[in-house]
């Protein structure tokens, strides 16, 4: 039912653009060409991986997945289909983009692209130590590995190619900031929050320099959400956190805005780059703070795992969730439901996209 309210929803959306004049960005011939996709990062992003690892930190139970096809879990923290799977329909003519841990990944999808994301994990290493879950540093790790793998499927000379054409498309720092520094204080210790921000970008650098080296050139990368505006932060955060929604909302944007001016930095030292922010941050709050714009009766609670007194992070799977998931914008207490995702794809495709033309 999700599925075929996005396809009318998604229609609407393009005859209106058409209307207007700016239809242009949902033409795929007006879209960019990129080799391959592949994605790097936490949650927002994972479809899959953290499945394949020893973590308590998964969604492959129900009710996650209830609106993917199939109406199956498959480790995707939504109840539907995430960012790279709407985006490699538009851009790789794929239905999903698989977890590049998956045994049964195919060498046509190690072609087109893959996803290296793992849900809980951040640009800081002790982060993912956390949830034991896969680190920014180690994806990069199953990237190299991957080079590989494709340099066996189609040869040297073609997969320098591919890497070269691809998109990198990169979510991270969200559970940086709030499972190693607003609510359990491990960095609190060490750094001030602009410290540690610093720090997040000093490792942020770093990576895009390593898939610079790699051959990478098309990157775009993800400012952080407004982590105040969480239901986790609302519901949890307020019994753990000293800090209050709003200051952690200009905490992240202060951060947002570092990134902001570090991406032209790095184009101009990195010759043949291509660096993309996306605003999620805007978009997010608009979403959070106009429900009625978007058509939905809730933007502060989730839809799964919303009873008296539960102060689970993730969907429980002995509470049914709520009837009509399309009028939540939170799927869980962090993630977006399959309609919040379709907001922000759709946010991507008009604002993102463009930029590589």
């Amino acid at each position: 039912m999700a599925e075929i309210k996005f396809i009318i929803l998604w229609t609407i959306f393009c005859f209106l653009d058409c209307c207007n004049g700016s239809c242009e960005a949902t033409n795929s011939s007006s879209l960019p060409k990129f080799s391959a996709l592949l994605f790097f990062g936490d949650s927002l992003l994972d479809t899959g991986n953290n499945n394949y690892i020893k973590t308590v930190l998964n969604a492959n139970y129900a009710p996650y997945g209830q609106d993917y096809p199939g109406n199956v879990p498959t480790g995707r923290f939504s109840n539907g289909k995430l960012i790279p799977d709407m985006l490699g329909s538009i851009l790789a003519s794929k239905e999903a983009v698989p977890p590049y841990l998956d045994p049964k990944v195919s060498d046509s999808d190690i072609v087109s692209g893959v996803n290296f994301a793992s849900a809980g994990s951040g640009y800081d290493d002790s982060t993912a130590l956390l949830t034991n879950v896969i680190p920014f540093s180690r994806q990069i790790e199953l990237f190299k590995e991957y080079i590989e793998r494709l340099k066996g499927i189609i040869g040297e000379v073609k997969a320098k190619e591919i890497i070269n054409g691809s998109l990198v498309f990169i979510s991270s720092g969200t559970n940086d900031l709030i499972l190693n520094y607003y609510d359990i204080p491990t960095r609190r210790l060490e750094f001030t929050v602009s410290d540690y921000q610093d720090f997040l970008l000093d490792r942020l650098q770093k990576f895009v320099k390593e898939f610079y080296d790699l051959g990478c050139r098309s990157i775009v990368v993800c400012g952080i959400v407004p982590i105040g505006s969480l239901p986790l932060q609302m519901v949890i955060g307020r019994l753990v956190s000293p800090f209050s929604f709003e200051d952690q909302n200009r905490d992240i944007q202060l951060y947002n805005q570092k990134l902001t001016n570090l991406l032209p930095q790095l184009q101009a030292t990195l010759p043949g780059t291509k660096f993309v922010y996306y605003d999620i941050y805007e978009t997010a709050l608009d979403l959070v703070n106009h429900p009625e714009k978007y058509g939905f009766t809730e933007t502060k609670k989730a839809c799964c795992g919303n009873r008296p007194g539960n102060l689970l992070i993730l969907c429980d799977p002995l509470t049914p969730p709520c009837e009509d998931a399309s009028k939540f914008l939170f799927w869980d207490t962090i993630h977006p439901t399959l309609t919040g995702y379709q907001f922000l794809f759709k946010d991507i495709v008009e604002n993102v996209l463009p930029q590589f033309l």
